[in-house]
């Protein structure tokens, strides 16, 4: 199966990485760390009973496109639900994490189109997406303005502006990110600075909360530090395992509390394991507040699984090679 395919294709490139710079230490902590906590986003497959057959399409051409590709369903009632439906369950909502593959270009068209549809039923408060890191945020902002007087900019002397990093390809992310930039709410930093992994590798700080751990006897942390094996193919020892699993807590805290702090209505973009429910940014919403979590939805391929834990809604998207 394709998703299979790739999933032991990106195991053995992070196991490569980890045993030449375990052997070698010609890699640097930043690019180790980030190749890893990378990895734990790049795709979800959990159980469910919902996940239609695979198949091969084309990607989308354009964000227009997107309203009839593949299929939505509302988790919460296992039913299947149209496109316009879906922006109603979105636009009731003062905060939404939609979780993605971040190689998959139709996950990023789907996006692009959510927030050109949302911005026209109500005013959208802010954006906030996991490719932007905090030392960023002053660049995001004068860019901004920039493209104000700069209506025909390139996306590329964007790209530069904001110092966009390479990790992320522009090429994956450049029109999703030139329509939040040229739209009059603000775009937020959701992630954490290289200087900050850095010193979590070192420091390994722990979470608290009640949510992201304490309530469920440690299965949060074990699942994380599950996955976190398996992406390194069982080849990781104690210490740089607990290291990864701070960094990955820590990356999920970010986001929550700057999703709380945004303007709403407020939604953030980032890879599908910082928006599962059972482990990722939403718990650490509740451990912030108290209350109830954002409303999540999924992005994932056909093919793939995601249970009910995990999101209130998913958009199962046709395999495409991009």
């Amino acid at each position: 199966m394709r998703i299979i395919s790739i999933k032991m294709m990106a195991i053995a490139v992070f196991a490569v990485l980890f045993n030449k710079a375990a052997m070698k230490l010609s890699l640097s902590l930043t690019a180790i760390v980030s190749a890893c906590v990378l990895a734990l986003s790049a795709g979800s497959s959990v159980a469910s009973n919902l996940a239609p057959a695979a198949e091969t399409a084309p990607a989308p051409a354009v964000a227009a496109d997107v309203s009839q590709l593949g299929e939505i369903i509302d988790l919460r009632s296992g039913q299947r639900v149209t496109a316009e439906q879906l922006l109603d369950h979105l636009a009731a909502a003062p905060r939404v994490i939609v979780g993605e593959q971040h190689d998959q270009l139709s996950h990023h068209h789907i996006e692009q189109w959510l927030l050109q549809q949302l911005q026209g039923r109500r005013p959208q408060g802010s954006v906030l997406l996991e490719m932007l890191n905090p030392d960023q945020q002053a660049k995001v902002d004068q860019a901004k303005s920039w493209l104000k007087d700069h209506p025909q900019a390139m996306p590329d002397q964007l790209a530069q502006q904001l110092a966009w990093q390479a990790s992320w390809k522009w090429d994956q992310y450049g029109e999703l990110v030139t329509e939040v930039m040229r739209a009059p709410y603000p775009v937020w930093s959701a992630n954490l600075d290289r200087s900050e992994i850095r010193q979590m590798f070192v420091d390994k700080p722990a979470v608290q909360g009640k949510f992201s751990d304490l309530a469920n006897d440690g299965q949060v942390q074990n699942r994380l530090k599950e996955i976190i094996r398996a992406m390194h193919d069982n080849q990781i020892d104690e210490p740089r395992l607990a290291a990864m699993l701070a960094i990955q807590q820590q990356r999920d805290r970010r986001m929550a509390e700057r999703l709380l702090a945004a303007p709403v209505p407020a939604l953030l973009i980032a890879g599908a394991y910082h928006a599962h429910q059972d482990l990722g940014v939403p718990l650490h919403v509740r451990d912030l507040t108290g209350g109830a979590a954002p409303l999540v939805l999924v992005l994932a391929r056909q093919g793939a699984v995601v249970s009910r834990a995990q999101a209130d809604l998913v958009w199962f998207t046709p395999t495409t090679n991009q």
